[in-house]
């Protein structure tokens, strides 16, 4: 197999390009949850990485509800957390995303729309993120 010149030039600006790429996550357990009346659930690891593993947030990661059922709320547990999704052994700043529901009624399912807003040393950044809820009231 012969590669060409054109395609090897290719190839390897595209993996210099790639080293440079400041990593980055939001670490998702599960897009889908399920909680009674009064109960909460952590559904995320909250974090921003540059390519060695060293954190780049510059404060504490946010989290703004977008669109979700009354009565749900969710917030951002400011903690250590280990990106180990993103090939990290060690702690870096960060938190953890918990969603929380109180005085469910009835049954419904919905899917809750959040937004992160970090401070990193690479200027403001958002992420948003849909999570599938069923709600159920306490027996």
């Amino acid at each position: 197999m012969r590669i060409e010149a054109k395609t090897a030039l290719a190839i390897s600006s595209l993996l210099l390009f790639a080293s440079n790429v400041q990593a980055q996550s939001i670490l998702i357990y599960d897009h889908s949850i399920s909680l009674k009346s009064g109960e909460s659930s952590e559904v995320a690891q909250v974090y921003h990485i540059g390519k060695a593993c060293q954190s780049l947030l510059k404060g504490s990661p946010e989290v703004e509800v977008m669109q979700g059922p009354p009565g749900v709320t969710a917030v951002i547990r400011e903690e250590m957390v280990v990106p180990r999704g993103m090939g990290c052994a060690n702690p870096v700043p960060g938190g953890k995303l918990i969603i929380s529901a109180s005085d469910v009624d009835d049954y419904s399912r919905t899917c809750m729309v959040v937004r992160i807003k970090m401070k990193t040393s690479e200027g403001d950044r958002q992420r948003t993120r849909d999570i599938n809820i069923s709600l159920f009231p306490k027996q």
